[in-house]
């Protein structure tokens, strides 16, 4: 190697090794990793949830957990050996030469802050921007990773944010001291994919200008293909290949390698199972395979579903507008977020609903849930199997809970912290199935666990114990513990690396074919859109712009904002 290819690495990890203890003993969580990041390139590293992705770019910040030590290895950033650092030079590292771009943005924004104190924060500690400075350019980062009205919006607060657009914040944090070394952990997970589009492109940008080298962390394989330099597989700790991405894609080597690129889901993919049955997590968790609706083979022949059955949800006018507060002795002003949203949804049947972040896709799945109740003004019609969801009254509105479920988008927020995984199914099925004996429920939480491929002893573990993709599996057990006739998902992929994706894509095939189950898909995945879709609405502005059959909408787009959203989709 020469001293020129030396000097333009901006990250060298040598041998690194991280346990864990845990009641069992000792965990290696990851093994022996080496690998470099150079001046302007993208390193992706890529593996399933739980492989040590994220544990290996918490020990080169030195953000490891209580129980979880370096054993053995290096690491250097700008030549710079970092766990010879004290914690002070550290601060200083993080934020300032290394932007850090975290895969929950909800636990990573401070509540109580507005996004523009807390982009305000990062440079007030890394740069010399102050004043009037410092506000203009916190202006212009927020401006420049999409947020739009950004001088009004730096007074708001994440929460008044969709998911997307806190992403897009965090990524304005990370990038605004404008570091030498961006650490990026799934940065585009919650993004839609035109905003993806414009962050990828910015990246580029930037990385550009700036000669920016990005250690990316990701399970999508999409993104990577379109702007990785090399890819490192990981697998169980370790890396098992490591290529250049036009090698990795064209040619790979692992098997391993290979069934992930073959578990991505398409269009043409559409009846067939994803998931082989070779494929094993590292948890020892079963993998399910979609069966065919009579002598239990894979359905190969009709790329489109079977005629939808009877009309389970019906949604006319659905409107839903928040009050935005104008001032003491000014009247609150009616901001409209979803405007006459009409669609009916089938038993047996999936639609999915598509848009940019705040768009009003994730409104419409509150609205139906009636979590907004106090919180915005809703009104219109939505029927669920022929009963009002939206002016239900208590004894009603708990029967028709047991009949309409959710997923939503992030895991973490959405489960108890508090609670066991057991515990938090036993609340689901004993508040809305109460005549259900405890053997019973005993019984069906086994089975929950091992249908969504989790681990046998899953119920006497916290939330915290579960990788995010980990998470999200337990988040839909528990929607579907209490047998719904309509479940909701709200990004119930986005946190999930292929393969387990395509095990609970082949899930959620085999529980519809099984108990006639109605899906309301809300999603940015295109992938996801054509496997499993039978109708897409598009929404845009809070209304539905186009709305048809997934061949129609899909492969003969009428509307500029569908046209938009697929030509920014990545692909393989």
């Amino acid at each position: 190697m020469t001293s020129m290819q030396t000097a333009s690495k901006l990250l060298y990890v040598n041998g690194l090794s991280v346990d864990i203890a845990s009641e069992s003993g000792i965990n290696h969580a990851v093994r022996a990793l080496s690998f470099s990041v150079i001046k302007g390139q993208t390193f992706a590293l890529v593996g399933e949830s739980g492989s040590g992705k994220s544990m290996t770019a918490q020990a080169i910040l030195r953000l490891l957990p209580d129980a979880a030590w370096i054993s053995q290895g290096s690491a250097t950033i700008d030549g710079t050996e970092v766990f010879d650092l004290s914690e002070r030079d550290m601060r200083g590292l993080r934020g300032g030469r290394v932007g850090i771009i975290f895969q929950e943005p909800s636990t990573s924004l401070n509540p109580v802050m507005t996004v523009g104190q807390q982009v305000a924060e990062t440079l007030r500690l890394h740069t010399t921007y102050r004043g009037q400075l410092l506000n203009e350019r916190v202006i212009a980062w927020l401006s420049r990773v999409g947020i739009p009205d950004a001088e009004n919006r730096i007074h708001d607060y994440p929460f008044q944010f969709s998911g997307g657009q806190r992403q897009r914040i965090m990524i304005a944090m990370a990038l605004a001291a404008e570091p030498h070394l961006l650490i990026a952990d799934e940065p585009t997970t919650a993004l839609d994919v035109t905003v993806q589009a414009q962050i990828l492109d910015l990246l580029a940008d930037i990385q550009e200008e700036m000669g920016l080298g990005i250690l990316l962390i990701t399970h999508d394989l999409a993104v990577v293909r379109r702007i990785a330099h090399h890819v490192a597989l990981m697998r169980h700790g370790e890396i098992v290949e490591i290529a250049d991405a036009d090698q990795f894609f064209a040619k790979p080597d692992h098997p391993y390698a290979k069934e992930l690129l073959a578990a991505v889901p398409t269009y043409e993919r559409r009846g067939k199972p994803l998931s082989p049955a070779s494929v094993d997590d590292g948890q020892n968790t079963p993998v399910i395979i979609a069966q065919g609706p009579s002598q239990g083979q894979p359905q190969t022949s009709s790329p489109e579903k079977s005629p939808a059955g009877a009309l389970t949800l019906e949604l006319s006018g659905l409107s839903v507008a928040y009050s935005q507060s104008r001032g003491v002795f000014r009247a609150a002003e009616l901001l409209p977020v979803v405007k006459n949203v009409s669609f009916n949804l089938h038993r047996g049947e999936t639609l999915a609903l598509l848009g940019a972040s705040g768009c009003g896709k994730s409104t419409i799945a509150k609205a139906l849930m009636r979590l907004l109740d106090g919180q915005a003004q809703v009104s219109g019609v939505a029927l669920l199997e022929g009963r009002s969801l939206l002016d239900a009254r208590r004894s009603t509105l708990h029967e028709l809970r047991r009949r309409i479920q959710i997923v939503f988008q992030d895991p973490f927020a959405s489960l108890n912290p508090r609670m066991l995984v057991g515990e938090i199914l036993h609340e689901g099925m004993k508040a809305l199935r109460p005549n259900m004996p405890k053997v019973q429920r005993d019984a069906d939480i086994l089975r929950l666990l091992d249908q969504t491929g989790l681990p046998k002893n899953s119920a006497t573990r916290y939330p915290h114990e579960f990788s995010g993709g980990q998470r999200q599996r337990v988040a839909i057990a528990r929607a579907l513990a209490v047998e719904p006739a309509v479940l909701i998902c709200d990004e119930p992929t986005s946190a999930l690396d292929v393969s387990v994706q395509a095990q609970i894509l082949d899930l959620l095939n085999e529980l519809q074919r099984e108990s006639g189950m109605a899906y309301l898909f809300i999603t940015h995945n295109f992938g996801v859109v054509e496997y499993l879709a039978d109708t897409v609405a598009v929404m845009h502005d809070g209304a539905i712009a186009e709305i048809g059959s997934a061949e129609q909408v899909l492969r003969h787009p009428q509307h500029s904002q569908t046209q938009s959203l697929l030509a920014s989709v990545p692909r393989l």
